[in-house]
């Protein structure tokens, strides 16, 4: 393995770095259970990633635990912060803890909820730098607004955002 070809040539460094503040309310709400923070998305990293803060406030309600999915054209990579997340990583589920990590290539299945009766945090990175925010906007508007989806309604919106129902 070798570094990536070359994208800056000039002489001397460029003052150009992103910060956020610690302190930074989350950009969106799902429901009343996911808080989604912003960090830096593929529009903000020039494509190559993105970086959201995911803040799990409540279990999910009964029988809502996700089926596993996974994408083609995007890794996805999940590091936990605190509390424990349950994440299925294409044959089981595990109870994490912080400092767990799970990477997912492109293909993988995987799956994520809280079910722990605990607030829980964790990081979730997308390479290279997809445009999840669209999709996160239309969980929180269809939460937001009480519908139900039909399973084709879902299929449609998953396969526009490169997400796939593992079978």
């Amino acid at each position: 393995m070798s570094y990536p070809p070359v994208r800056y040539g000039a002489e001397a460094g460029a003052a150009s770095a992103t910060f956020r503040p610690g302190g930074t309310p989350p950009d969106l709400t799902i429901g009343v259970r996911s808080k989604v923070g912003y960090l830096a998305t593929g529009a903000t990293t020039e494509g190559q990633f993105g970086l959201y803060r995911w803040d799990l406030e409540a279990v999910p309600p009964p029988g809502t635990t996700p089926s596993g999915h996974f994408h083609r054209t995007i890794s996805e990579s999940f590091f936990i912060l605190d509390g424990s997340v349950a994440l299925y990583d294409g044959d089981r589920w595990r109870d994490t803890a912080a400092g767990d990590y799970l990477y997912v290539p492109p293909g993988g299945i995987h799956g994520f909820a809280n079910t722990s009766g605990a607030p829980a945090s964790m990081l979730i990175l997308f390479t290279p730098g997809a445009p999840r925010e669209a999709y996160f906007v239309e969980l929180a508007e269809i939460a937001a607004a009480g519908r139900q989806l039909s399973p084709e309604e879902w299929t449609e919106l998953w396969a526009r955002h490169d997400q796939y129902q593992a079978r």
